[in-house]
C-alpha cells in the first residue's frame, strides 16, 4: 500500500472517530434542552387547562415521562441506537415515519438552494476578482451586503408578494397544485414551479456571502506565483481563472457551505412556514407548538447529525482537492 493511500485512510479515519463522541453529545444535549424547556405537550393536547390527573398520569406512563430524568435519558439514548425515534404525542405516529414523510420536501428545496448559491455566488465572485474596485465589484458587494442583511421571513414575504400575489408568476406557496396532474414531465415541472420561490430566498442569502469570500479567496491566489508564472508564459485569462486560480480559490467556499448547513436549515425553517413548503421545517414549528417531545427530539436528533456528517464530507472533499490537508 502507497504512502498516499495510508494517509488518506488514517484521514479518513480519523474523521470518522471524531464524530463518534460528537453525535453522542448532541443526543444527551437535545434530550436535555427539549425536557428543560416550559410548558407541558398534554395541556395542548387535551386542549382544556385542566384535564384529569388520572388522564395525565395514564399518558406519562404511556410515553415514560414519569420516570426520573436519567433514566428517561438512557432509554431515549438505547432507543435511538436501535432506530427507534419514539411516538409523535400530537399525530400519534411514529417520529421516524413523520420525518421520513417530510425530508423529501426539505431535501429538495435545500439541494437546489444549495446548487444555486454556490454556482452563482462563484460566478460573481470571479467576476468581481478580475477587476478589483471596479463598477462591477462595487455593485457586486453592494448587492451582497443588502442580501446579506436581509430577514429569511421578510426576503420570504417580499418575494411572494412580488412574484406571486401582483406578477402572478409564481404560486403563493404549497407544493404542488390541488388540481389532478399527469404522472411525467408535467409534475416534474408543476413542483420545479412551486419549488423556486422558496429556493431563491434561501440561495439568495447564502449567495452573498459565497460571492465575497469567493472574491477574496481569488484575490489572494492570484498574486501566488504559479498564477504569476503562467501569466508570464502567455496563458489566457480564462485558464487561469478557470483552470488554475478557480481550484485553490474555491476551498473555502466548500468549507463555508458545509458548515452553513445548521444556518440554511433554520433559513428553510422560516421559508417553509412563509410558503406553506411540507418539509421538515414545518414539521419542527409544528411541534413547538404542540410541545411534541418526541418529534423535537426526534427532529433536533437527526438535523444536528445532519450537519456533523455534512461537516464530515466536506472535510472529505476538502482533502480531495488538496491532499495536504491528509497530513495534518
Amino acid at each position: 500500500m502507497s504512502a498516499r493511500s495510508l494517509s488518506w485512510q488514517k484521514y479518513v479515519l480519523k474523521r470518522f472517530l471524531i464524530t463518534i463522541p460528537i453525535i453522542f453529545a448532541i443526543i444527551v444535549v437535545n434530550f436535555i434542552l427539549i425536557h428543560i424547556a416550559p410548558g407541558d405537550p398534554f395541556l395542548i393536547l387535551t386542549g382544556v387547562t385542566e384535564p384529569s390527573p388520572e388522564y395525565l398520569k395514564a399518558m406519562k406512563e404511556k410515553y415514560g415521562l414519569d420516570k426520573p430524568i436519567l433514566e428517561q435519558l438512557v432509554r431515549y439514548i438505547i432507543s435511538v441506537f436501535r432506530g427507534d425515534l419514539g411516538e409523535s404525542i400530537k399525530y400519534q405516529a411514529p417520529v421516524s415515519q413523520l420525518i421520513l414523510e417530510r425530508a423529501g420536501a426539505t431535501i429538495l428545496l435545500m439541494t437546489v438552494a444549495i446548487s444555486i448559491s454556490v454556482a452563482m455566488g462563484t460566478i460573481l465572485g470571479i467576476i468581481a476578482a478580475r477587476k478589483p474596485y471596479s463598477i462591477t465589484d462595487n455593485l457586486t458587494t453592494i448587492f451582497s451586503l443588502i442580501a446579506w442583511s436581509l430577514p429569511v421571513f421578510w426576503l420570504a414575504q417580499m418575494l411572494q408578494l412580488v412574484f406571486g400575489f401582483s406578477l402572478g408568476l409564481f404560486p403563493l406557496g404549497g407544493f404542488s397544485s390541488t388540481g389532478w396532474i399527469a404522472p411525467g414531465i408535467g409534475r416534474v415541472l408543476d413542483i420545479l414551479h412551486h419549488l423556486f420561490l422558496p429556493a431563491l430566498t434561501i440561495a439568495l442569502l447564502r449567495l452573498a456571502i459565497t460571492a465575497r469570500l469567493m472574491r477574496a479567496s481569488m484575490l489572494e491566489v492570484l498574486t501566488q506565483d504559479y498564477i504569476l508564472t503562467a501569466k508570464a508564459k502567455g496563458t489566457s485569462e480564462r485558464a487561469i481563472l478557470f483552470k488554475h486560480a478557480l481550484k485553490n480559490a474555491i476551498r473555502p467556499v466548500i468549507t463555508m457551505t458545509g458548515m452553513g448547513i445548521g444556518t440554511m436549515i433554520g433559513g428553510a425553517t422560516m421559508t417553509e412556514i412563509v410558503f406553506s413548503w411540507p418539509g421538515l421545517g414545518r414539521l419542527i414549528y409544528e411541534a413547538v407548538l404542540g410541545r411534541d417531545y418526541p418529534v423535537l427530539m426526534g427532529m433536533y436528533l437527526v438535523l444536528s447529525i445532519t450537519v456533523v456528517i455534512a461537516n464530515f464530507f466536506t472535510d472529505i472533499i476538502y482533502a480531495l482537492i488538496d491532499p495536504r490537508v491528509r497530513y495534518t
